[in-house]
């Protein structure tokens, strides 16, 4: 399956509120370690300001209550942050490492009003063998190769998306991406952003499926993904994140990082099988207990 980017509402932000833990869900709170109070932590009732180091001083703003895309008669508010500035690419480095995700020119984290349902996750690479069932998965796409090419968006890649957005996920948001929301998606980055492209040698090359990945100190981010839905015992998603994780490794980068899990969402069940799994929680990451 994909991996979303949770595009950041373009409306007005909401008042932010001060940071606190509500009802936490199996393995704590979205807010995590992070979002507890810092030294040099100050908040009013319209303002929220996270010290992150001497230099520099990053403002949050809260997103407006919108649906839920993942569970049924939920509400969902964000925490977000623009990337911008000579520290942009640092600044995403330590969000990431604080469960945080990039869409466009800002980072994210949910914070939802009594609901910690959303759980960062990565694969710890220098420990991951793929089980025996994505090893079969690597040999059914022994005809798919991966290039990596400049975060640039094309018609091809547009076609395929909207194929997959309307057979996987119909009822949500992205579903009405024209062609310049995909671009804005792509290509509006202020960091080290590439896309994934596997092709098809079977097939004259066909693109079946792309990765939106960003690049960091300590791992890759897998922004979006999407690949061709009409064959989904092929298992092109899962082949894709092998993919990160072997690249990854070759890089000596540690972490593969897979955005948010769910447990009660069967869209998201296959990042599971990922081993071993990290999810970042009150005391920061840990190893994500096998079921």
């Amino acid at each position: 399956g994909a991996i979303g980017p949770g595009a950041v509402p373009s409306v007005g932000p909401g008042p932010s509120g001060p940071l606190t833990q509500g009802p936490s869900s199996t393995f704590g709170g979205r807010t995590g370690a992070f979002l507890r109070p810092p030294e040099g932590y100050t908040h009013n009732r319209k303002h929220m300001f996270i010290r992150q180091n001497i230099q520099s001083l990053r403002f949050f703003r809260t997103t407006p209550a919108m649906r839920c895309p993942y569970l049924p008669h939920r509400l969902e508010t964000k925490l977000v942050t623009e990337l911008s500035g000579p520290d942009a690419i640092s600044q995403h480095d330590t969000l990431t490492d604080a469960g945080f995700r990039r869409s466009h020119h800002f980072v994210y984290k949910p914070l939802c009003d009594g609901c910690r349902a959303c759980v960062p996750v990565r694969i710890r690479v220098r420990d991951f063998e793929p089980s025996r069932a994505q090893r079969r998965i690597q040999r059914r796409n022994e005809h798919v190769h991966a290039s990596e090419t400049q975060a640039l968006a094309t018609g091809e890649q547009f076609s395929l998306f909207s194929r997959y957005v309307l057979t996987r996920h119909r009822d949500g948001d992205m579903a009405d991406m024209d062609f310049d929301d995909y671009r804005a998606m792509v290509e509006e980055s202020p960091v080290e952003t590439a896309i994934i492209e596997f092709r098809d040698d079977s097939a004259d090359g066909r693109l079946v499926g792309a990765c939106l990945v960003d690049w960091l100190s300590s791992g890759v981010s897998a922004v979006y993904s999407f690949f061709d839905p009409q064959d989904p015992r092929r298992g092109l998603g899962t082949h894709m994140i092998l993919w990160l994780a072997s690249a990854a490794a070759k890089r000596g980068l540690p972490y593969v990082y897979l955005g948010y899990w769910i447990a009660e969402s069967t869209k998201m069940a296959y990042k599971r099988s990922f081993r071993p799994l990290e999810f970042f929680g009150p005391e920061g990451w840990m190893e994500l207990p096998a079921t």
